[in-house]
């Protein structure tokens, strides 16, 4: 199995692939493609170019022409055209969803009334999430496009009808890497595997829980621009907290700072910090939480010296670390040990 490398950052990232894909599905119908590529500024000629890349906005504006062009929200993928707004009937029919869990459910059984072609299917435990989607009727050829858009459509209506980012955990690909691999780690901001056993999202499963937030009136909006929810990654994260605690004590020698954390994140140190206000918390309050609890547990279950105490929760010395534990409870390590046995 391959993995993709570590995600590009230029600014036009989408592979040139993608533009052919849909120049090639434009033809197919006996429509002429040059005149949409040259209406958003790609040069027919540029469609050779394996290592070229378009822009998001390019991309957007080239998927809605041929949509358009085609009559068709699927861009021939599948066994009969989807006609335009078949898409919006799916994210109506999750308004009412009770959580986000109901409303993907409803989303991969509604789909299968569109087509045939492909199936989906959400799963998740306590901890994890899984949405699979399967392509027995899509053209080999057409494969690696339509499960890219597929997966960025589903990701991003989810997003949408929470009014949150969905940080992915990981994603699964069944094809072979293919030679814009390096973009996938735009595409999706997490570790990403081809030659997988299927096509696969994985997220935390507490986004389940999520209640979706949006009315009939934000659907008409949204609907009337809705590809770049497919195009562009959804930036607020309602569960960004709570993933930076997951982090903090999951990885506590190796998660010491904004620099770590946001890496792990894929996002800016000024955008994790940002999102942590606005959810009304800090990176420091977090640390300090997660380090106090984290210490309380190894002083009581452990004979751990201090120092290896230390060490565990993310302090560089042992000085610090009883400074910060006496600002926290208000007494040293030790006299909280022999007051906790």
């Amino acid at each position: 199995m391959s993995t993709a490398q570590a995600p590009i950052t230029p600014r036009n990232a989408t592979p040139m692939a993608f533009a052919r894909a849909l120049a090639r599905a434009v033809d197919a119908r006996g429509l002429n493609s040059e005149a949409i590529l040259q209406a958003v500024q790609i040069a027919p000629s540029d469609l050779r170019h394996d290592d070229a890349r378009i822009s998001a906005a390019q991309m957007e504006q080239l998927s809605a022409r041929c949509m358009q062009a085609l009559d068709d929200e699927a861009l021939g993928w599948f066994e009969r055209p989807l006609p335009w707004g078949s898409y919006g009937l799916l994210a109506r029919a999750s308004l009412s969803a009770p959580n986000l869990a109901v409303a993907l459910k409803r989303w991969c059984r509604h789909h299968g009334l569109l087509t045939s072609a492909v199936s989906w299917q959400l799963h998740s435990d306590d901890e994890l999430a899984c949405v699979t989607l399967h392509t027995p009727g899509v053209a080999a050829d057409a494969t690696e496009f339509a499960v890219v858009t597929l997966l960025r459509n589903l990701l991003g209506f989810a997003s949408w009808i929470v009014d949150s980012r969905i940080a992915l955990r990981a994603a699964e690909f069944a094809f072979s890497a293919p030679a814009h691999a390096e973009a996938y780690g735009v595409l999706f901001p997490c570790p990403v595997q081809f030659e997988a056993c299927a096509h696969r999202l994985h997220f935390d499963a507490r986004y389940l829980r999520l209640a979706p937030c949006r009315s009939e009136d934000d659907a008409r909006a949204m609907l009337q621009r809705a590809l770049p929810l497919t195009v562009h990654h959804y930036r607020r994260d309602r569960l960004l907290v709570s993933q930076v605690r997951l982090l903090l004590q999951q990885q506590p020698e190796t998660m010491r700072d904004a620099t770590s954390l946001a890496h792990a994140l894929a996002m800016s140190e000024r955008s994790l910090h940002r999102q942590l206000h606005a959810e009304g918390s800090s990176l420091q309050s977090l640390k300090d939480q997660v380090r106090r609890q984290l210490a309380c547990e190894l002083l009581q279950r452990s004979h751990k010296p201090l120092k290896q105490i230390a060490d565990a929760v993310g302090f560089r010395n042992e000085k610090s670390f009883i400074r910060a534990f006496k600002q926290w409870t208000g007494v040293t390590p030790q006299a909280w040990r022999q007051s906790a046995h």
